[in-house]
């Protein structure tokens, strides 16, 4: 028990102690002192009880350019699952680089580690309205012979500088095959279950009531 008061001392002289913690703790001047050593609060040991109603709490809250890791279950308002962290690590990004998408952002920026939220992504912040220049109609003789196509058969298909980029089958008639490659997700409000699990260096501590 000495050991461990001796340590909250040493940590309350590193840091300023909050105005509404000094009275019939420490000194009114405490918060200016100078030359203080971690001697000087021995005298007050006697009252650090007071301090047995605070704990210490890591209070870091995400914002841009932090580096965090998040578990999250994606689901369409519908409810149901598109995508989720369950089972996986954590989804790890920095906030604000454009690596996942603008709501995602925004709705993890300000948590804390340990909080868990749902937030909800309308189309605009999610993957854009669909785009109807991104639907072609192919005829159905550009196929192999041996392909089996139906409406929702995902396709991988290359640009013409090689890039290749997903497309769904969304229509089948006689003048051809219709394939669009919007994202799948692309015209849906989406909505995340968030849980924070680590922001990258991020500790701060200070006394909360």
């Amino acid at each position: 028990m000495v050991a461990n008061i001796a340590f909250f001392a040493v940590f309350l002289d590193q840091f300023i102690v909050p105005n509404h913690l000094c009275t019939g703790i420490f000194p009114h001047n405490y918060n200016n002192r100078e030359n203080h050593g971690t001697q000087s609060l021995f005298p007050y040991l006697s009252r650090l009880i007071i301090l047995s109603n605070y704990k210490i709490k890591f209070m870091a809250q995400v914002k841009k350019g932090d580096k965090v890791k998040v578990h999250y279950h994606g689901k369409l308002t519908t409810g149901e699952t598109f995508d989720t962290s369950e089972g996986r690590d954590p989804l790890a990004f920095e906030v604000g680089s454009g690596m996942v998408i603008k709501g995602f952002d925004d709705g993890v920026t300000g948590m804390e580690v340990g909080e868990k939220k749902t937030i909800h992504i309308p189309v605009d912040e999610a993957y854009g309205p669909k785009n109807p220049d991104m639907i072609v109609k192919m005829p159905k003789d550009n196929f192999p012979e041996d392909l089996e196509v139906e409406v929702g058969l995902p396709l991988m298909m290359s640009d013409q500088n090689g890039q290749q980029f997903q497309v769904v089958v969304t229509d089948i008639d006689d003048e051809g095959v219709s394939l669009d490659a919007n994202h799948p997700l692309a015209g849906q409000d989406l909505v995340f279950d968030l849980e924070l699990v680590e922001i990258e260096g991020g500790s701060p501590l200070i006394i909360m009531p």
